[in-house]
């Protein structure tokens, strides 16, 4: 084994550091394992229900009248979910679109959109219109609000009430802590927050955004009173294989109202081929709860390497995990820049180039990227990335496997020994 990792660049004094915590993570391997196996029961539960078969796979073009796979894929979304309806499609073409699908479709002009854990994933940003941008929620007169979380990472109930009017109509919830390092959200916590959210005003529309933490839990947000979830085919529930795609499950009502603004008014749901992809739609469902524990195994491993060589890791190496993002504030952009070309040098594509920090669009400040994917963007692989600003921290996710997510935590150990920024 030392062979191979030391063919792979990984001198002998680093994978002998690594190596060290693997004993002590069994016992909360076998939890995540245990997790991943009620999950993927839970899918192959609801593929059985709604009697996926061979046909399923055959994809339509053109308008996509009567597209079987489509339309079965959307119900198995719902029941696995736990919603009334499912839109699932390859027309969204990625997390931020699902969710600005998701809010421009359930707000109209003169509603309030409330965030009550502080400020979203930047590249909402512009969706939202805090920086204006073309499109955004406030050229159509749709107002913005939000309350931060407290210091110590708890919701600030207080400021939530205050918050809320006659015109709040819905509210934000990002379960996944984006480019801040805030303690990400449990299902339970998101559940806690709605059930006082709807005691205030029960008509509200509560909305997860879900990315980076589908089937890291048993339960889902829709199961704690969320009236929407939205996530992305290319992060956890596409299983590495889904090439493209955005998903919205909820009330019935809402998922119409995104349908009819992802096509059109009197089309809705009824068009939009699935093209070639649906299979792997479907076969990425299935192995996505395995591939979710592999990715949630290579965090955990990671919070216990950086933790232990003083850098701050959120979550710490010994908190619950919510989702599958591992922050380390690295506190220098050489420290960032390192660990970046670490998880480069560790993929199965592109390994052989060298990230480098540019402005990404839907960002304010350049951003440093590690992507060696078979599919473009794709965060349920082995990736990492940070914006160039204090404190420099780094964000890290990914790993079909929990082999190679192990691979490239210690290749951007690696590069920080290289650099002289750790001592072992």
């Amino acid at each position: 084994m030392r062979e191979i990792y030391q063919e792979l660049g990984i001198e002998e004094k680093v994978f002998q550091y690594g190596q060290q915590f693997e004993e002590k993570l069994k016992e909360r391997f076998t939890c995540i394992d245990e997790t991943a196996e009620f999950n993927q029961l839970k899918v192959i539960k609801a593929l059985q229900t709604h009697k996926v078969s061979a046909e399923c796979f055959m994809g339509s073009s053109g308008y996509g009248y009567n597209d079987l796979g489509r339309d079965t894929l959307e119900e198995v979304y719902a029941s696995c979910f736990k919603g009334e309806a499912a839109l699932v499609r390859p027309q969204i073409t990625c997390g931020t679109h699902a969710l600005a699908l998701a809010l421009m479709s359930n707000l109209r002009p003169g509603d309030e959109l409330l965030s009550p854990v502080g400020k979203p994933y930047d590249t909402l940003e512009e969706v939202i219109g805090i920086r204006p941008s073309k499109g955004s929620l406030a050229e159509y007169g749709i107002t913005y609000r939000q309350t931060d979380l407290l210091e110590n990472g708890d919701f600030d109930f207080k400021s939530i009430k205050n918050a809320i009017n006659e015109k709040t109509r819905l509210v934000t919830i990002q379960r996944s802590k984006g480019y801040q390092t805030r303690p990400t959200l449990s299902v339970a916590r998101i559940g806690e927050l709605i059930s006082f959210v709807k005691q205030i005003k029960p008509d509200i529309i509560c909305m997860v955004d879900n990315c980076y933490g589908e089937f890291v839990e048993k339960q889902e947000p829709l199961e704690a009173g969320a009236d929407m979830i939205v996530g992305s085919l290319i992060k956890n529930p596409g299983g590495g294989l889904a090439p493209i795609g955005g998903y919205i499950v909820g009330k019935q009502e809402c998922i119409m109202n995104a349908a009819y603004r992802l096509t059109s008014p009197g089309l809705g749901k009824e068009v939009g081929a699935s093209l070639g992809v649906i299979q792997s739609f479907y076969q990425g469902l299935f192995l996505a709860p395995t591939v979710t524990a592999g990715a949630l195994k290579g965090a955990i491993y990671a919070a216990n390497i950086y933790e232990s060589l003083g850098f701050p890791v959120v979550p710490d190496s010994t908190e619950s995990r919510h989702d599958i993002i591992q922050a380390v504030t690295l506190k220098s952009p050489k420290a960032l820049t390192a660990f970046c070309k670490g998880i480069q040098a560790a993929a199965p594509v592109d390994s052989h180039v060298t990230p480098e920090p540019w402005a990404m669009p839907g960002y304010d400040d350049e951003v440093i990227m590690a992507a060696g994917a078979f599919v473009q963007g794709s965060s349920i692989e082995l990736s990492a990335d940070g914006p160039l600003r204090p404190p420099y921290a780094v964000y890290f996710q990914g790993g079909l496997t929990w082999y190679h997510a192990k691979l490239g935590i210690l290749m951007s150990l690696q590069k920080l020994y290289e650099e002289g920024l750790v001592q072992l």
